[in-house]
Order: structure tokens, then C-alpha cells, then sequence
């Protein structure tokens, strides 16, 4: 899964990158080096034009009754969006990309979880594969969240976790986005294509908490010295 990222760029430089051409809510956007579920990041969606929106992560379908499902579906399996009910009609309609610089997942060492941070081996931004949807509260107002689609993880990172996002190369980013030219079917075979290639490594615990919130968070543990702990 995916549960936790970081967006640590200045918005002139993801504008640049991604070919924004307008940015709602500019005054909003905080870099962040912890994103957590129900917290509210940009997001890329392509209407007449390149649009970043500002989207809660954990979707909410647009028919459910109230807010409880946002943190059960941060995440969505590509190999079954199309028999879920939360995705399917979403993957015709309401494509979008999650956009960070990079994610945590944590391994499991007996009753320790260590936490790794997954970045860009060439310093671009991770564009995630991801949908949206609109649900309007019973006091009448609009919440538009957002769910990561994820894949089966590569051998060289399965060890650490068996899933990761789906990450979009940018020659695809337009093929995705474009839901009125790209069929569900077509679209789903982009999920499929090559990742990004990664660099990782551990980090502490710090990120353990979303109240966490600094450069500390991806630093690299130091690894011990030799004789440490004997």
C-alpha cells in the first residue's frame, strides 16, 4: 500500500515540470515531508486544461452516506478496479495523478516496522496514478477527495513491501488524464508500464507520526558503526 508521502518542491517548480496551466487555492500549498491519509494535497486533473486542485486523500464515493470510508480506501489495486464499486465508473470519468516526491512504507522486523523512503533515482517528481470523486456532505457541502492506485511491488523492493503506487512515466501523463480520448480499458493498460526507477532507505520512526513534519523525516539513518551494540 501506499499510506504515507512527502511533496517538498516549490509550486513554481512542479508548475514547470507537470505543464500546470492554472493552480487552485495557490495560497494553500505548504511543502510537506508527511502526508497522511485525510490530509489535503495537490492533485493533477485535466479538464480544457492542466488543473491542480487541492484533494483530501481517502475516497469518499460520491453515493456514500457519510465520511467513514475515507480511511479504509487510501488506496486502490489496479489488477480490480474495474469490480469495485468505488472505482469503476471512476476509471471512465474521474482520472487523475496524485503528485509527490516521494513515499514511505515500512518493513516489518518482527515486532519492529521500520519505515524506508522511496524517491526519484534522477530527482523528478512521482506521479502517482490515482482517481477522485465528489461527495457532498448532508450540510450541503462539496469534498473532493482522491485514492493511490497501487501494483505489485519489484523484486528489489518486494522485501520491504510487497505493493507500491502506481508511478506514470510523463510521456503518459496526457494518455491518463485525457478520460475523453482514452477508454477505461486503454487507460488500465497504462498502469501496467514500467515504473519509475527508485532510490530508498531507511529512516526513523520520526515519521511514525503525521504531527511530524520536517527534513528530518527523510534523512537516512546513519548506519552503526562498526562494533555498535556489542
Amino acid at each position: 500500500m501506499c499510506g504515507r508521502k512527502t511533496l517538498t518542491r516549490d509550486m513554481q517548480s512542479i508548475i514547470e515540470e507537470l505543464a500546470v496551466e492554472e493552480w487552485e487555492e495557490p495560497e494553500a500549498y505548504t511543502p510537506s515531508y508527511n502526508i497522511a491519509p485525510t490530509q489535503a494535497s495537490p492533485v493533477l486533473i485535466q479538464t480544457d486544461r492542466r488543473i491542480v486542485r487541492r484533494l483530501y486523500w481517502g475516497l469518499i464515493p460520491s453515493w456514500a452516506k457519510d465520511r467513514s470510508r475515507a480511511a479504509r480506501m487510501i488506496n486502490a489495486r489496479a489488477e480490480t478496479l474495474l469490480e469495485k464499486p468505488a472505482f469503476r465508473s471512476l476509471v471512465d470519468s474521474r482520472r487523475c495523478v496524485v503528485i509527490a516526491d516521494g513515499y514511505y512504507e515500512w518493513q516489518r522486523r518482527g515486532s519492529r516496522r521500520q519505515p524506508y523512503y522511496f524517491h526519484s533515482a534522477e530527482g523528478r517528481l512521482l506521479t502517482l496514478a490515482g482517481l477522485w470523486d465528489l461527495w457532498i456532505s448532508p450540510e450541503g457541502e462539496p469534498i473532493r477527495t482522491y485514492t493511490v492506485i497501487t501494483t505489485a511491488s519489484p523484486p528489489e523492493i518486494a522485501s520491504i513491501h510487497h505493493r507500491m503506487p502506481v508511478i506514470l512515466p510523463a510521456s503518459q501523463l496526457k494518455d491518463w488524464l485525457d478520460i475523453r480520448r482514452i477508454p477505461p480499458a486503454e487507460a488500465l493498460h497504462l498502469l501496467q508500464r514500467p515504473t519509475e526507477k527508485l532510490d530508498v532507505y531507511p529512516v526513523s520512526t520520526l515519521v511514525n507520526s503525521p504531527r511530524n513534519n520536517s527534513p528530518q523525516c527523510i534523512q537516512a539513518l546513519k548506519p552503526p558503526l562498526p562494533g555498535a551494540g556489542s
